[in-house]
């Protein structure tokens, strides 16, 4: 009887580029719907409300994938930066690394004999990769990847901020307002849910977060919207 391999997939792999769709997703629904509320509520023509909900997706998308992109690879320049200066460390005192590779293993419960032998081992399969995994914390699934963070950013973004204004180019301008807060409402519970699940959370805790937060923003945007236009 053959053995069956055991498999498990964690959510950790995923978290690097869920982390920067969810953000622009989420982003995209909130902002560009806040800018329509707040410009319908002005009393803006929808002319004038198309052309600002698509300025606001353009401008929204460049402005997370730039920003996506420089704190991301200015994690990648830290990790880069550690793991040259252990580069360095183990050419010039790779005894020295391998006692504190030891010593980390005590501290997680081996006995010092095994914890040395555990550590000549896997110094000798690949030393760098070791010190990198288990001194710095830094692993393949968890490295910075600023490209892939800034694309899936602008990406998600551009998703997003499309769903409020489809909303407004199908809305009669007499529903535009109550449309546009309920659509984007249920666009961002759906996203909450599904990023949960994804991420192996609780779709509910995430999809009451991420409404709440969400409902807030585009009211407090739409009365100051309305203050100004009836102001003006």
């Amino acid at each position: 009887m053959r053995s069956r391999k055991h498999a498990e997939r964690h959510v950790t792999a995923r978290i690097s580029w869920l982390r920067a769709a969810v953000l622009g997703a989420n982003d995209g629904i909130v902002s560009t719907a806040s800018l329509i509320l707040g410009v319908a509520a002005a009393h803006a023509s929808h002319a004038s409300i198309l052309v600002t909900g698509a300025a606001g997706l353009v401008a929204g998308a460049m402005s997370m994938a730039a920003g996506e992109y420089v704190s991301v690879h200015s994690q990648a320049d830290t990790e880069n930066a550690e793991l040259a200066k252990e580069r360095h460390e183990l050419r010039t005192d790779s005894d020295g690394e391998h006692k504190e590779l030891a010593a980390i293993y005590v501290s997680r419960g081996l006995e010092p004999a095994l914890a040395t032998q555990v550590a000549a081992q896997l110094m000798a399969h690949d030393a760098l990769e070791a010190h990198a995994r288990d001194e710095l914390g830094i692993t393949e699934a968890l490295r910075a990847r600023p490209l892939q963070a800034a694309l899936a950013s602008a990406l998600s973004f551009s998703v997003g901020a499309a769903l409020p204004i489809l909303v407004v180019a199908i809305s009669p301008p007499a529903v535009l307002i109550p449309g546009v807060f309920l659509g984007a409402l249920v666009f961002l519970v759906l996203l909450g849910a599904m990023a949960a699940r994804v991420g192996g959370a609780s779709m509910l805790t995430g999809a009451l977060r991420i409404g709440f937060w969400s409902a807030l923003a585009m009211a407090v945007t739409a009365g100051v919207g309305t203050l100004i236009g009836n102001a003006g």
